[in-house]
């Protein structure tokens, strides 16, 4: 259930509230906006009729304004819960934010310190707000590259310093969530693992920024679901990333989903950002869905930029050169305009 507390509540009134709802068995989550706190009551009591009539216990306190019950699975992500959009600052790059358009760029795979130092000398040089790359990298082949690990992560470290944009890197093991989150500012939990709820749980204990990527057949439902098992656990630093569903298609990777983008901003009030190279797996195609998910309201885009596509150790096909990057850019901001935002 969600409780609105009255404008001229105190921090002891909140006292008094989380301690009624944990004699229930009830973990209380707060939220507060600019002209209101809300207080998320998230658990299960035993009946229809206790949850009524403990409804109307609260009812009748002095500083609760109103109690409404959660009509979805998920409430800590919903926006019943957090009317106001969420922004996650990260070194001072705000996702989220209405007049912004966030770019995470570089490549999938660290391979060298030259080749992601001179990725990231690109990306940066052309608007990108925050360096992506990957250590550890999840494969459907055994045989393929997995990524070079804890020297991958060193090396991010090392660009983040020298240019100075926070870093996002995906972490596939609990063991790793410690490990990862001393080198990078944002955890990435990848498709594969939306549904690993043991490493949902530890990312959200971590209170570290998390980027959730979408299952390949997950229902909305369904995802907003697995970021609630990281809001469970008091972590609302949370972004969705809408990457492309899986269907009978086989010309692109996957298949983007745009009504995704405007369907979570009626759903929930978390952060959205489209990854175009991993939807279409091409990069001709790149371009285009990245204009589609700004134009829908995407807060930012994720995309992958190598220095040399061509000797890429993984996913060259859908990789942009610096200089793809850069007209993409160019090509992205009188969209953002249009749409009340701006890159640069």
């Amino acid at each position: 259930m969600i409780i609105v507390l009255s404008s001229l509540a105190t921090p002891e009134n909140l006292e008094h509230l989380t301690g009624l709802l944990k004699q229930r068995g009830l973990d209380a989550h707060l939220s507060k906006g600019v002209e209101t706190t809300i207080v998320g009551a998230v658990g299960a009591l035993s009946s229809t009729e206790d949850k009524e009539a403990f409804m109307g216990q609260l009812e009748t306190l002095p500083y609760v304004e109103s109690v409404m019950p959660v009509s979805k699975p998920y409430k800590l992500v919903s926006k019943q819960f957090h009317p106001e959009r969420t922004v996650i600052d990260v070194g001072g790059v705000r996702i989220g934010d209405p007049t912004k358009v966030i770019l995470m760029a570089g490549p999938c795979t660290v391979e060298t310190p030259e080749q992601l130092r001179e990725a990231a000398k690109a990306v940066k040089a052309s608007g990108a707000h925050i360096l992506r790359g990957g250590a550890y990298k999840p494969s459907t082949s055994p045989y393929s590259f997995h990524g070079h690990g804890l020297p991958a992560l060193k090396m991010l470290a090392e660009a983040r310093k020298e240019f100075g944009m926070p870093v996002i890197t995906e972490v596939m093991d609990v063991r790793d969530v410690e490990t990862v989150s001393q080198y990078a500012d944002i955890l990435q939990i990848g498709t594969r693992n939306m549904a690993n709820f043991t490493l949902l749980k530890e990312v959200g204990d971590s209170k570290m920024p998390v980027l959730l990527k979408r299952g390949m057949a997950a229902l909305y439902e369904e995802f907003l679901l697995a970021a609630e098992y990281i809001a469970a656990r008091g972590n609302y630093k949370i972004i969705l990333c809408e990457r492309g569903v899986r269907t009978f298609e086989k010309y692109t990777r996957n298949t983007f989903d745009i009504n995704a983008i405007p369907a979570w901003k009626e759903l929930s009030h978390l952060p959205i950002i489209a990854d175009p190279s991993h939807a279409t797996g091409r990069a001709s195609l790149v371009p285009g869905v990245s204009k589609a998910a700004i134009a829908a309201g995407a807060d930012g885009l994720i995309i992958e930029v190598h220095p040399r596509p061509s000797e890429a150790l993984k996913d060259g096909a859908q990789s942009l050169n610096p200089a793809e990057f850069q007209k993409l850019v160019d090509e992205l901001e009188p969209i953002a305009q249009a749409v009340g935002r701006t890159i640069k």
